[in-house]
């Protein structure tokens, strides 16, 4: 996501942090580009212009332009603003991106927005993280009479992710299928209701007297607007005309995987002035994450991600494993099996371009993993030639002499060099982890972050030469554990 945005500003800063001094001409030359960025990224115009204000006000200053590393200050500058306009400046509070779960069961949560800007999937997603991450007992019902199947399809994926719907009458209104979900989620002792409403192609005044009269009978306490951020500025002129029709709460974006401009999400919180609650992350009815404007302000400008990371990777990890790879870490051991482990975890993950896009200072990786056209094929074929060895050579690989190599080779559908090269990477891993041992507890995890690093473990990827099948060597220090988050670095900085 913002693919396009972040390599526009990412040009720009290179070229501000490349130089030793900075003079007021320079700032606002590279302001006039970052305007014509967001410009071109669909941000609405009202926003470009406070956002290019605020930012040149503040790096005029002489405290930035005398700085020791003004480039670097305009960048945070960039970052505190961008999260600002997200919705994460120092005034918002951050419960006012929660759902409100506080009123007398049950709580409703009304969704709306234009027909198929993904609301019905969208109320699928939300009953199974109400279900799994806030413990609630959920149920949904659909109010579409509209499009054809509408109230099916709630049916089948409340099937799927095992969240109870209301059972559908042939020929009933919305309001009174919002009085019957209201009397049913009572006798069900119900925690929370999800109502999903009908949608129109456009916004008229049918659609907006039949939100109003659903409003009137379920009283919701949550009113989120479901819009899709693929298109753009249409999105946020949707998003304007319901704000002044319906009390929203708040607003979920769909399809923001795929939204490589970003405008809809830069402009949504200004124009609204309510937050951003949600982000659809892809198909899956797990693709659904809350809104952090901290975190999207550092993947827009290609800092990373790493508390997302972390996130996925509690998620991907069975915890049996991960605790018997931590007593063989301790132990300072790493076989092939620990390997063929790791590669399996990175694919539940999201794959390489996912963990590429999360980690700091990753962002040029990720266009030359794309310029490559390499994609996660290439974790299949070191699944496929770690499966094609012996239990014995996955637990010492010293026994792979040439001719075991070639058998390995025929095996998985690779050349000897590919063998090679998952050897070599194994060997750079197994190197990391006894440094770990050797610098002892987290303190050792900074290994991971420098040279010798995970740059050396997986070669392409900034670290020495060799690497993955696919994947470019050359030289890098990995990443910079100065880009880290302050949390992590005290986390890493522990002894």
């Amino acid at each position: 996501m913002f693919d396009n945005l972040s390599d526009r500003l990412g040009n720009v800063f290179d070229r501000l942090k490349g130089r030793g001094a900075l003079s007021e001409s320079d700032v606002r030359e590279a302001m006039r580009e970052i305007r014509v960025a967001l410009l071109e990224a669909d941000v609405a115009l009202p926003v470009v212009r406070r956002f290019i204000d605020a930012v040149t006000e503040k790096s005029v200053g002489q405290d930035v332009l005398r700085s020791v590393t003004p480039g670097q200050q305009v960048v945070k500058i960039v970052d505190d603003e961008l999260v600002a306009m997200l919705g994460g400046g120092g005034d918002a509070d951050p419960a006012d991106r929660e759902l409100n779960f506080a009123a007398k069961p049950p709580v409703v949560i009304m969704m709306v927005g234009l027909q198929g800007s993904g609301k019905t999937t969208t109320t699928a997603k939300l009953g199974k993280l109400l279900k799994e991450k806030h413990g609630k007992k959920a149920m949904m019902a659909s109010l579409d009479v509209n499009r054809p199947a509408a109230q099916e399809q709630l049916k089948v994926l409340g099937e799927q992710v095992d969240v109870a719907t209301l059972p559908i009458i042939e020929g009933q209104q919305p309001v009174d299928i919002a009085r019957r979900a209201m009397d049913s989620a009572k006798l069900q002792a119900a925690d929370v209701l999800l109502l999903d409403t009908a949608g129109r192609l456009h916004v008229d005044e049918a659609l907006m007297a039949e939100m109003k009269a659903i409003a009137g009978v379920s009283t919701p306490t949550e009113v989120l607007l479901v819009v899709d951020s693929l298109t753009g500025q249409d999105a946020v002129n949707v998003a304007q005309s319901f704000t002044g029709e319906v009390p929203l709460t708040g607003v979920v974006l769909t399809r923001m995987d795929g939204d490589a401009r970003g405008g809809a999400a830069l402009s949504m919180r200004y124009v609204t002035g309510k937050p951003i609650k949600f982000a659809g992350t892809g198909e899956k009815l797990d693709a659904i994450e809350a809104f952090d404007p901290k975190r999207v302000a550092g993947r827009i400008l290609g800092m990373g991600d790493v508390v997302s990371l972390v996130e996925k990777a509690a998620q991907g990890i069975q915890q049996d494993e991960a605790e018997a790879l931590a007593k063989k870490m301790a132990k300072g051991q790493f076989d092939l099996e620990d390997l063929r482990m790791q590669l399996k975890q990175m694919q539940n993950m999201g794959g390489l371009g996912m963990l590429a896009g999360m980690l700091p200072g990753m962002k040029k990786a990720k266009a030359a993993m794309a310029a490559s056209n390499m994609d996660d094929r290439v974790l299949l074929h070191m699944d496929a030639i770690i499966g094609s060895m012996t239990a014995k050579e996955r637990k010492n690989p010293a026994l792979l002499n040439a001719k075991r190599k070639k058998r390995v080779a025929a095996g998985s559908g690779t050349q000897v060099q590919d063998v090679n090269k998952v050897l070599k990477m194994h060997q750079e891993m197994s190197r990391a982890m006894k440094q770990i041992k050797k610098m002892g507890g987290l303190k050792g995890l900074g290994a991971l972050f420098g040279k010798g690093g995970m740059g050396a473990a997986m070669p392409g990827l900034g670290g020495p030469g060799g690497g993955m099948p696919g994947m470019g060597g050359g030289k890098g220090p990995g990443v910079d554990p100065s880009t880290l988050p302050p949390d992590l670095q005290d986390l890493l900085n522990k002894k």
